[in-house]
């Protein structure tokens, strides 16, 4: 041992001591944190301490769950396992747990995936095992395509290292494909039959401008899927689920395993006392990661039949006469398959989300957008809105037709769910993204051990969920008849949403239902043909890169159209890629890439070595008499000729908007809105939603009409809190 690192292992003893002993906190980062500052290759010189290897898993979501599982199974087979079960994935995380352990067989680490790549060239594990990928922190993470290439880049640097992947995910089995490791692939080898969300991460083929078809579609992009125009399709697993079924509170399935090297298969059987689609996949990861690692089926069948999270992830606590289920979701998909879960209980409940906006949640929350929360509407469910961002989770369930009251934390939430005697019993159900989980479970464990002494506060009223609802729609029935709806046209939406901006439809179509005017909103599909002299509004969103490219296609195949519809004064909404896609050319992976030609702007790269304008933003817009608030994340800037006017001016310096000179945003021309506000935009500017809506019903019936009011109040709350905080 060198010099450097003794010295990094003392200095890194004695902040183990002090934070345990004197400030009360655990050590998970700082230790390992201080060691690599003294000694970078802290990490490689403590994987001597491991006999057999290490395994890293990464992935976006189930990494803590699957990590500490793997390790349960390996210790259950006498194994001797080091682990950062806390999930503190960073280098410095890994680089603790080695610190603080002691002679063992096997490293098993859970790894941030933009951090493999600090991570792999040190310990060159054996096994990384690759979960899953799916949109996730955004303006801090970026598009999928950076994860992918970190992860490949991470695995070139390791190229021993045998790379355990769910072949059910394109993005996964893209990854195999790219890196030089030798590879395993798992996967479900049948159909669920569940619902399928419109949320879908890889619409494209990995390898070339195809559209994935699918034989079956599990959830998100996970299925067997294969691409009509080359050879990308699922792989063949070497372990694959079969005979699955899952139930409310349990899970049963086989693992098939193809030994190629013996030339047969052998199977297994996993039960597990929980419930989710999701955690099929990650038993079947367990089981796979597991088994190459030499415990016997016998060791992960009592890992799995022991497994009682109590670290918020999965963690049933119970308060009172209440079954509290805890979960952590941090994405659209995560979100989504707990929504499952709720779904899946018959009968009265109450369920709280819990979403936070901090550094380690992604600053942009536009994702809840993404997230199904109408499938709530029809569930006889009592819905809370809690975290940072309450306003916005209020304002999302609102527009999915569900009434959510504002709680301040959990301990509230419970409070009004003890003293409602019609939630009796119920199931609770508490939903909290990654920095909102830790104090939503310490309330709760609270809770458990004091519940005897919890009273119902005397002026606590039950919330009827019903009536709450009747204040969504107008008063007064619309001044006007439609003899047909309302058309909205939503170009390719599955290639062109990626900051939540479809939510923008979900909002012109519930104000319109709202004020009791018959809406019909048609989704035009890539390569479908459509006529948008049918259309009374058109919505046109933006993607990454690649699949905006091939939108950009259709959408000039349709450019006369498009403009006959815009010049004879049809209402147009653009958000971001879509908005840039109207000038004459805009810019994908730094390819100037030919627009529309529609409005008089254009679009340069971002000036090099200049950063992605990513922030939350506020201008003033003559469409609203309100502050319009959303959040942009861009690299081009855009730049608009001397008679188009923009949407709206930057407030008080809060954001960039069309470039880093400006001072404003978007752009105006006859009925286009055009801005890179995400957010939706009109989520929190129902002002900026009704003049669409208004100019559409003018422009069908040639004469002006009033709109009914609606209670605004959950928008303008939501807006209020935003330019609050912002300053504005």
């Amino acid at each position: 041992m060198g010099i450097q690192t003794g010295l990094a292992r003392c200095i890194s003893a004695v902040s183990t001591a002090a934070l345990k002993h004197v400030f009360h906190r655990p050590a998970a980062n700082f230790p390992g944190k201080i060691a690599l500052y003294v000694d970078p290759h802290i990490i490689a010189d403590m994987t001597k301490k491991l006999g057999k290897g290490s395994i890293c898993v990464v992935g976006t979501n189930g990494k803590t769950t699957i990590t500490n599982l793997i390790a349960d199974a390996l210790e259950s087979a006498g194994q001797r396992v080091v682990c950062n079960r806390t999930g503190a994935n960073l280098d410095s995380g890994v680089a603790t747990s080695l610190l603080h352990a002691t002679q063992s067989d096997w490293g098993v680490f859970e790894c941030d995936e933009l951090w493999l790549t600090k991570i792999l060239p040190f310990t060159q594990s054996k096994y990384v095992l690759l979960l899953n990928l799916f949109r996730d922190q955004l303006d801090r993470v970026g598009e999928i395509d950076r994860t992918q290439n970190s992860i490949v880049n991470a695995l070139k640097q390791s190229p021993k290292s045998i790379l355990i992947y769910n072949g059910d995910d394109p993005l996964c089995e893209a990854i195999a494909r790219k890196a030089p490791n030798p590879h395993v692939a798992f996967g479900i080898d049948e159909d669920l039959h569940l619902v399928n969300h419109t949320v879908s991460d890889a619409p494209m083929c990995q390898m070339c401008d195809g559209i994935l078809q699918y034989r079956y579609r599990q959830y998100g992009q996970l299925g067997d899927y294969h691409c009509p125009k080359c050879d990308f399709a699922r792989p063949a697993l070497a372990f694959a689920a079969h005979n699955c079924h899952i139930g409310s509170d349990q899970i049963d399935f086989d693992v098939v395993h193809a030994d190629s090297n013996k030339d047969q298969s052998t199977t297994a059987h996993i039960h597990a006392d929980v419930a989710g689609a999701y955690m099929l996949y990650n038993l079947l990861a367990v089981y796979a990661a597991s088994h190459l690692m030499g415990a016997p089926d016998s060791a992960i069948a009592e890992a799995i039949a022991c497994f009682h999270p109590d670290n918020g992830r999965l963690q049933t606590i119970r308060i009172g006469n209440h079954n509290v289920l805890l979960n952590l979701a941090k994405n659209p998909t995560g979100f989504n398959q707990n929504l499952t879960l709720i779904n899946q209980v018959k009968g009265r409940k109450a369920a709280a989300f819990f979403v936070n906006d901090k550094q380690a949640d992604g600053h942009d929350i536009s994702w809840i957008w993404d997230v199904n929360f109408d499938e709530l509407a029809d569930q006889d469910v009592v819905a809370f809105a809690g975290g940072i961002r309450k306003n916005d989770v209020q304002l999302r369930l609102k527009y999915g037709n569900v009434s959510a009251e504002l709680i301040e934390d959990a301990h509230q939430a419970m409070q009004k769910i003890l003293n409602d005697p019609s939630l009796d019993g119920c199931p609770v159900f508490m939903i909290a993204n990654y920095t909102a989980l830790p104090q939503v479970r310490q309330q709760l464990m609270e809770m458990a051990k004091t519940a005897q002494d919890v009273s119902a506060s005397s002026d606590a009223q039950p919330l009827d969920a019903d009536a709450a609802k009747t204040s969504f729609y107008a008063k007064d029935k619309p001044t006007f008849t439609m003899e047909h709806p309302l058309r909205i046209y939503h170009l390719m939406p599955k290639l062109l949403n990626l900051y939540g901006d479809n939510g923008n439809v979900k909002v012109l179509q519930r104000r319109c239902e709202w004020r009791g005017i018959p809406v019909d909103v048609h989704d035009v599909k890539f390569g479908e043909p459509a006529n948008l002299g049918n259309a009374d509004i058109v919505f046109l969103g933006g993607g990454p890169d690649r699949q905006q490219k091939l939108a950009n296609e259709m959408l000039l195949s349709m450019r006369v159209q498009i403009l006959d519809y815009v010049e004879s004064d049809g209402v147009l909404l653009a958000i971001c890629g879509g908005y840039q896609i109207l000038g004459p050319s805009w810019y994908a992976d730094g390819e100037k890439v030919k627009g529309l030609s529609i409005l008089d702007m254009h679009t340069d790269p971002a000036p090099e070595g200049a950063s992605r304008i990513i922030d939350n933003i506020v201008i003033d817009s003559p469409l609203s008499t309100r502050p319009v608030v959303g959040y942009e994340n861009h690299g081009g800037r855009t730049y608009l000729g001397k008679d188009l006017k923009p949407f709206g001016t930057v407030h008080n310096h809060i954001g960039h908007g069309n470039n880093d000179d400006s001072g404003a945003d978007g752009a105006l021309y006859k009925h286009v809105v055009a801005t890179y506000l995400h957010g939706p935009l009109l989520g929190k500017n129902p002002q900026v939603a009704d003049w669409i809506i208004q100019k559409a019903i003018e422009h069908r019936l040639g004469r002006k009409v009033d709109l009914p009011k609606l209670n605004d109040d959950v928008e303008n709350e939501a807006n209020a809190f935003m330019c609050k905080r912002l300053g504005a």
